[in-house]
């Protein structure tokens, strides 16, 4: 099949690649370069430095609305248009120029969990398991007809990290999968029923860690947001970043953190141990060598 493939953060690498080994892939479509880093070089996006390594021509419109693709949709006239966390809303001329339509890698299992975060929120709101869903796309918000779901389980060792890489290895099998049951007409897509929710960008205050939400709601938090963008909380003046946590039935009031060789932190419910941080100005080290370094002298976490 001829593929124009629309992606932009590292998730979206992988399904490129292997598409890339079964189709042809005509073009890739991207976000525009951002600046990165302490010296604010202009870096591109991930798909299109493994687009170019391939020789893939790539586009990086800053609008879709204007009819910015319009020209090339006419010129190579794809089969399909496979998204994967592209960023954009695609307006209904990009939607209606493939022969089979636009086919999206969307990271959760629909309906649930529409929406920029999936994999985040999922990890930090508990959720026992998560997956893939493979969905022709509509002029909706993650509301299309589903081809395709694969699940994986959440583990008490899952962070949004491991979920992201553990996804993206599923998305990219799921839609090559789904791809030859439409290449061979034995697609059959099935609408979205049942609940719905949905999974809106994270902001710095919902990185916020709130203490006094008990130990696994603080717990799922921190592993929901690592290794980015961060749960965060302060420690006389100083953010900290957790990066892993584990609940812990030792009981302290909300925000003390006691004395002793462990990162420990009250929740009034029980605690959490904070096997990994971040502290500001330093690199990653476990909560052990942290309390080491501080001569194992709690404090107040705020």
């Amino acid at each position: 099949m001829k593929i124009i493939y629309m992606g932009t953060p590292d998730f979206a690498v992988l399904p490129l690649v292997k598409l890339a080994e079964k189709h042809e892939i005509a073009a890739a479509v991207t976000r525009a370069d951002k600046p990165k880093g302490r010296g604010h070089e202009m870096a591109p996006p991930p798909v299109k430095v493994e687009a170019l390594k391939r020789g893939i021509p790539v586009f990086q419109p800053i609008t879709l609305k204007d009819g910015a693709l319009y020209d090339m949709l006419s010129e190579i006239k794809p089969d399909v248009i496979v998204v994967c966390a592209y960023g954009k809303i695609l307006p209904k001329y990009v939607l209606d120029a493939p022969k089979y339509g636009c086919v999206n890698i969307h990271a959760s299992l629909l309906p649930k969990y529409r929406g920029a975060a999936p994999i985040n929120r999922c990890v930090m709101n508990g959720e026992k398991e998560s997956g893939v869903t493979i969905m022709q796309m509509d002029e909706g918000l993650d509301t299309g007809d589903m081809l395709l779901q694969k699940r994986v389980p959440i583990t008490e060792n899952t962070t949004a990290g491991s979920l992201h890489d553990e996804l993206s290895v599923l998305g990219a099998d799921a839609v090559v999968e789904a791809l030859e049951l439409i290449e061979n007409g034995k697609a059959s897509p099935v609408k979205q029923t049942g609940e719905s929710c949905y999974a809106p960008m994270i902001d710095k205050e919902t990185c916020k860690i709130d203490f006094s939400t008990g130990k696994k709601a603080v717990a799922a938090l921190i592993k929901g947001l690592s290794p980015y963008p961060a749960a965060w909380f302060t420690l006389e003046g100083k953010v900290m970043k957790p990066v892993f946590a584990v609940c812990s039935d030792d009981v302290f009031d909300v925000g003390v953190i006691p004395d002793g060789k462990e990162l420990k932190i009250g929740t009034g419910d029980g605690s959490v141990i904070i096997t990994k941080v971040r502290p500001e100005g330093k690199k990653e080290m476990d909560g052990v060598s942290f309390m080491a370094g501080r001569r194992q002298r709690g404090g107040n976490a705020q």
